[in-house]
């Protein structure tokens, strides 16, 4: 699952440019039976399989350095978000622990600093929610992209992002707004910053519950509301 998406875009580049490296580690190899099983039963009964904790206990020790930080993708973990993804971009070495099945030994959780979850929903394993969050981080380690394009983002500030138009400037009647045809700069800031928050307003209003509104964002947020 692993090898396309690392070799795909800017997660592709980042490795390639040494800006970031990515080392896949197989549980299976840590497995202390001849089958190479890394499941078994819950005690206690219930349904599925519980993946085994001798493995992540050996491979966590293997791995782990004292700037490490070890995660563990979970639906109880801490909701993965921009600023989230900010932070964990300033570690020198993540462990990413995938779960799989019905989840993993609660034991393993001794060894795991942060559980972070992608949503509240529940997937077939954590391989893709870990994906996600090398996605996530890799884009934010300098040098990866440009610092602009970081600085510009959806959710960087708080606020989702202002609509955006490219060429051609009129097509089947759906136009560019005027107002960035028009070379004025402060005035297309202006147009920029109550386009984000009319977004955010209607898209997804608890953003704003979460930031800590300036007087004149809170005056343009009033004049769209009156509108």
């Amino acid at each position: 699952m692993f090898n396309d998406f690392l070799k795909t875009s800017i997660v592709k580049r980042a490795i390639e440019d040494g800006k970031v490296t990515v080392n896949l580690h197989d549980l299976r190899e840590y497995s202390h039976n001849k089958h190479r099983n890394i499941d078994d039963t819950p005690y206690g009964g219930g349904t599925g399989m519980l993946m085994a904790f001798p493995p992540f206990y050996d491979v966590i020790k293997k791995l782990k350095k004292e700037n490490s930080k070890v995660i563990y993708l979970s639906p109880q973990g801490k909701l993965l978000d921009q600023p989230l993804a900010f932070k964990l971009a300033e570690y020198d070495h993540l462990i990413l622990l995938c779960g799989h099945y019905e989840g993993i030994d609660e034991r393993v959780l001794n060894f795991v600093d942060l559980e972070i979850s992608i949503g509240d929903y529940i997937l077939t394993g954590g391989e893709l929610a870990v994906m996600v969050l090398v996605d996530a981080v890799t884009r934010l380690i300098p040098g990866v992209i440009t610092l602009e394009s970081v600085t510009e983002d959806s959710l960087t500030d708080g606020l989702l992002k202002y609509p955006q138009y490219t060429k051609p400037r009129t097509y089947k009647g759906f136009d560019v707004p005027e107002i960035l045809l028009s070379g004025h700069h402060e005035e297309i800031n202006k147009w920029r910053q109550r386009e984000s928050l009319k977004a955010t307003l209607k898209k997804r209003p608890d953003l704003l519950e979460k930031k800590t509104l300036t007087a004149a964002e809170l005056e343009i947020i009033k004049s769209i509301k009156d509108k």
